[in-house]
């Protein structure tokens, strides 16, 4: 106890009032402090080997007194220090290597001192040094130079391990990854972990230690066994986990009251020294992850680079990313269109600081504009459109459903008119689930510009391919369920969900941009490709999931209040429409869907239908045209279901 009580009243000494030692804040000691320190260690080496050699009665030279041997002893040492450098490590990470280094260097200065000595003996017929003052001498200055290393670096460990440090914790996996992850905690400048053991899946390990921690078999009595152990925390790092394990164990750890921690792969980590900030708690995110995508990156590159792309909706979630994708395939000029003015300023900034080789323009306009849309085509001979401007929010565009026709369908009208005129190569629109058995605008909308960039493929020659790309929600984006819902979690709740049965699918902002990119490569004009979205996920579920990851309980720290679906908001959402087949492509997370297209003359006549409407002042106007062009269009849970009954607009 009065040990620990000591060890904690030091500690204070260094310690700051935003949870952190001072005592650590120190990065490292001069170079010059580490050799002078070295040097006095080799001075007081000297004297005390010339005072034990003295009392055994030996008879020193007189060639040089003892103060001009310590004198020259310096100087040799000096010198061997600098040739192997002992002074560059830092000394409370010493390791092997620094006590290689010093070995080296007094066996340099030894053989030097020996040199010395037998050749000015064979010259003078008499020694300048006496064997066993320097045998001596060098005994006591490696024991002191290691001695010196070893006690700073147990000093560090000793006031680092204080009650004031953090987790104590076991990595998951006996693997090179994890084994480099607790040597890495156990040298790591902020010691927020205390490294407790290993989890191992494959078999018993208990007679064998890593680093002297236990290895603890993962199974039904695991958490018995570390019960004693007062573990807090478990650390993922580099485990070759399938997702169904990974979610299996930290709902199990979640349960058991542990925190789950996450460690990118070893080959993100840039040194030892920032380790603790790589180290973060486990998100939602990394138990939805999806796997690594294998592209073909020749394909796309034949499409893209040296060429002119448009990108249009560049400050969104899906644009940006598609901005920095295409960046990595070297386009001839990027042209980054966006309304939205600071996101489209920021986007510039990453993308130059990045990508700096890569030339750039930004477009500040609105996709409404026509004319101002022209220009563009006529100023650059555009090769590429990627078309990811649109209004997404369900429920801001029940409310807007004028704004839905003029951003997303005469939009994307203007978008794919100007392409054919001005004989784009390629034009790719992003599209939405929320198109299939659309029960709301933003769908509707959404189909409606799907249907007219297949019907003018096939009006117009082939010069143009236009290309239809369809997925779910993607983690992260803007208007996200899951950031929606951390705020809601830091706010103290309650969080709420629209219903206990309604699902949704998930997938990455990379990885939905990465398969845009790759079915860009596809197509031969007219085609809708969807992307398998892997399993559905409860919202519910979702909920509970990340109130626990936040280290809350539901119900009992944060609330869940169901509150009713949204306007136009539907349970679960489709890939496919009724009267819709697919197909597979030789890309397996890649489907080309067949649908039936309305005859080019009839659906212009639609829109021109749908753009009368909007000079009336009565939204059931538009949308009621909306539905002509899209019957399958039946609103869910909106002021819109009247429609559907026939009722008097």
């Amino acid at each position: 106890m009065k040990i620990e009580y000591l060890k904690n009243r030091i500690a204070q000494v260094f310690w700051n009032g935003d949870n952190s030692l001072q005592f650590k804040n120190f990065r490292y000691l001069p170079r010059w402090i580490v050799v002078a320190i070295d040097l006095v260690l080799v001075l007081c080496s000297g004297y005390f080997s010339f005072f034990l050699i003295e009392n055994l009665n030996s008879t020193f030279y007189e060639v040089l007194s003892i103060n001009q041997q310590v004198a020259f002893l310096l100087l040799v040492y000096l010198g061997s220090f600098f040739t192997f450098s002992t002074y560059s490590g830092l000394i409370r990470h010493s390791t092997f290597v620094d006590v290689f280094k010093i070995v080296m260097a007094c066996s340099l200065a030894m053989l030097f001192l020996i040199a010395i000595n037998f050749t000015y003996y064979f010259l003078y017929g008499q020694e300048v040094f006496l064997m066993p003052f320097l045998i001596v001498h060098l005994s006591i200055t490696f024991t002191a130079l290691f001695s010196f290393r070893l006690a700073v670096k147990k000093a560090y460990s000793f006031f680092s391990n204080t009650n004031l440090k953090g987790h104590d914790v076991l990595i998951v996996g006996v693997n090179d990854d994890s084994i480099a992850l607790a040597e890495a905690l156990t040298t790591s400048q902020n010691q927020n972990f205390n490294l407790m053991g290993f989890v191992s899946f494959k078999k018993d390990h208990q007679r064998i230690k890593i680093l002297g921690k236990p290895i603890i078999k993962y199974g039904s009595s695991f958490y018995k066994i570390i019960a004693p152990m007062k573990v807090t925390g478990l650390i993922i790092a580099g485990t070759p986990l399938s997702l169904k394990r990974k979610n299996e164990l930290v709902d199990q750890a979640l349960a058991h009251d542990l925190k789950v921690f996450y460690v990118p792969d070893i080959t993100q980590w840039v040194d030892q020294e920032d380790l603790s900030l790589k180290i973060k708690e486990i998100q939602i995110e990394d138990l939805l992850e999806r796997p690594v995508l294998h592209l073909e990156d020749a394909e796309i590159s034949k499409y893209l680079n040296d060429r002119v792309v448009l990108i249009t909706g560049a400050a969104g979630s899906i644009g940006s990313e598609i901005s920095r994708q295409v960046s990595n395939y070297h386009p001839k000029c990027l042209l980054i269109l966006d309304q939205a003015e600071s996101p489209l300023y920021d986007l510039e900034l990453e993308l130059k600081e990045h990508f700096p080789t890569i030339s750039y323009k930004v477009i500040l306009a609105d996709v409404r504009q026509k004319d101002r849309l022209e220009q563009i085509f006529k100023d650059h001979s555009i090769s590429v459109v990627f078309h990811a401007a649109a209004y997404k929010h369900v429920p801001m565009m029940e409310e807007h459903p004028k704004e839905a026709v003029h951003v997303n369908i005469l939009g994307t009208v203007h978008l794919a008119d100007l392409a054919v005129a001005y004989k784009v190569e390629r034009f790719v629109m992003v599209s939405t689930d929320k198109a299939v058995n659309p029960t709301n605008v933003m769908g509707a909308s959404k189909r409606a510009a799907e249907m007219y960039v297949q019907s003018l493929q096939q009006h117009i020659p082939a010069h143009t391919k236009f290309i239809t790309t369809r997925f779910g929600n993607v983690l992260g984006s803007n208007g996200s369920v899951i950031p929606y819902f951390k705020k809601q979690i830091a706010n103290g709740g309650p969080v709420t969900v629209t219903h206990l049965d309604i699902i949704r699918y998930f997938m990455t902002i990379p990885e939905a941009c990465q398969l845009v990119l790759q079915a860009g490569t596809m197509g031969k004009g007219g085609e809708v490709f969807v992307f398998d979205m892997g399993p559905p996920v409860k919202i519910m579920d979702l909920a509970k999931r990340m109130i626990k990851l936040s280290g809350l309980q539901p119900y009992a720290d944060i609330d869940i209040q169901i509150i009713g679906l949204r306007p136009g908001e539907k349970l679960y959402e489709e890939l496919l429409t009724d009267a819709s087949t697919s197909l597979p492509t030789h890309h397996h997370k890649i489907m080309i869907v067949k649908d039936q297209t309305m005859p080019y003359e009839k659906l212009v006549t639609h829109l021109t239908q749908i753009t009368t409407a909007l000079q009336q002042e009565k939204d059931e106007a538009v949308v009621h045209q909306i539905k002509q062009l899209v019957p399958e269009f039946i609103s869910k849970n909106s002021v819109f279901e009247l429609l559907d009954h026939n009722a008097t607009l």
